[in-house]
């Protein structure tokens, strides 16, 4: 290391710890947080507890919050609210989960212990940079003042004194360069141990979230069920009953009149042909055979080969997913594609499909009006569902005027067997 970078490292290191000691008092604010809290849980029996609890309490979760950022961009991790939602916006409600909520008491117990920790950590390294410079500034200040300098940690009227100064102040100079960039991980890993979720939480909300997702899944099949019923009631079925009556009475023309005989089974064989069409709609909106045959890729192109917008499809994969999830990957493809159709007004379109990380990672943008979102009972909606299955995630970026992008995850693996390496225009 080079004096330049040397100068340059002590420079940051007392930057750092200067950034410590202003961030001191900020600890120390919390502190009248908790007695005013804890006052407004009996207040809770007269009319205005309910309000002032609530303030308060988005108060300490707003000071926590900002802890919980700060020390997760010094620890370079996310650190996540623990916080459990209410089943719905009363205020009753929201005061009960309140109450009942662990990550409430953590809030309090982490008011107290965050100031300890604050002052302790902000304060330690600004005070060893200042010993150590002392230490260095005890021979000039005995050479200027003369021998009528008294020091209280130095005898600076003995050589021994003289000497010891400097040694002090390396010593002190050489803790500081070690303390400052720890002391701040240290308070950043206290933060996160009493606000990050603990196991337990963190295994409940799993729970609940593998719970909705099922819930969601369940219903999802069921409605699919309930088409695909529909669909064979209204369609196919009607039509193979309407096939079997003309047969029927094709049979009994036969012999008195076989010109009419055969105008009914000539109808017969062409509602034979669309009964048989509708069918293979049926089956290839349950499982296409593209999808089947192609994988992913070829279905996707397919998706933009009929689409009415020009589709620019960008797919690099190394093998295929897993059947179920290339099926849901394929299907919220599809949905969006028929979203941009419907109410994007967009004059184009692209889909760029990658795997990394373990992740099969799905976009899809136009350059329509925007305003999209997942609203409750419309595609995006049923896309996040399916994907949910999966445990898969949806993002929605559509700002109004456009453009939109939706991307999509799901975790899973691919086959070894390279599929596909291209993009072009669909």
């Amino acid at each position: 290391m080079t004096d330049h970078d040397l100068v340059r490292d002590a420079r940051a290191r007392i930057a750092q710890a200067a950034r410590g000691l202003l961030r001191t008092p900020l600890c120390l604010v919390g502190l009248p947080l908790v007695p005013l809290q804890l006052v407004t849980y009996p207040m809770v029996l007269v009319t205005v507890g309910v309000p002032l609890l609530l303030l308060v309490t988005a108060l300490v979760r707003h000071y926590a919050g900002f802890f919980r950022t700060w020390a997760g961009r010094v620890l370079d991790t996310e650190v996540p609210p623990p916080y459990r939602l209410p089943a719905n916006r009363g205020p009753m409600t929201r005061v009960r989960t309140i109450a009942t909520d662990p990550a409430t008491w953590r809030d309090l117990a982490f008011l107290p212990v965050n100031a300890v920790a604050g002052v302790f950590f902000g304060v330690l390294p600004p005070a060893l940079w200042l010993g150590g410079a002392f230490g260095f500034l005890v021979p000039l200040l005995w050479l200027a003042g003369g021998r009528e300098v008294e020091f209280t940690l130095v005898d600076a009227d003995t050589p021994g004194g003289f000497v010891a100064a400097p040694f002090l102040g390396a010593a002190y100079l050489a803790a500081a360069w070690w303390v400052t960039p720890r002391a701040a991980v240290l308070h950043a890993r206290v933060v996160r141990l009493l606000l990050a979720p603990s196991a337990t939480a963190a295994l409940t909300d799993r729970v609940r979230a593998l719970s909705d997702s099922r819930a969601d899944t369940v219903d999802a099949q069921a409605a699919e069920l309930r088409r695909i019923e529909r669909d064979l009631h209204d369609g196919a079925q009607a039509r193979l009953v309407a096939l079997g009556m003309s047969l029927g009475m094709a049979e009994e023309l036969l012999a008195r009149d076989p010109r009419a005989a055969r105008e009914l089974v000539v109808e017969a064989r062409q509602s034979s042909s669309l009964a048989l069409a509708e069918l293979r709609d049926l089956v290839r909106g349950i499982h296409p055979p593209v999808l089947a045959d192609r994988g992913l890729d070829g279905a996707v192109r397919a998706l933009a080969l009929a689409h009415p917008l020009p589709v620019e499809v960008d797919l690099e994969l190394d093998g295929r997913p897993e059947a179920p999830v290339e099926s849901a990957a394929y299907f919220a493809v599809a949905e969006s594609l028929t979203n941009v159709a419907k109410h994007s007004g967009a004059t184009g379109a692209w889909v760029r499909v990658r795997h990394e990380g373990g992740r099969l990672a799905l976009m899809i943008g136009d350059n329509g009006r925007g305003g999209a979102e997942p609203a409750e009972g419309g595609g995006l909606r049923g896309i996040e569902r399916r994907l949910a299955a999966f445990d898969g995630t949806l993002g929605v970026a559509s700002p109004v005027g456009g453009p939109t992008i939706v991307t999509m995850e799901l975790p899973c693996e691919l086959s070894s067997v390279k599929t596909s390496s291209s993009s072009g225009t669909a």
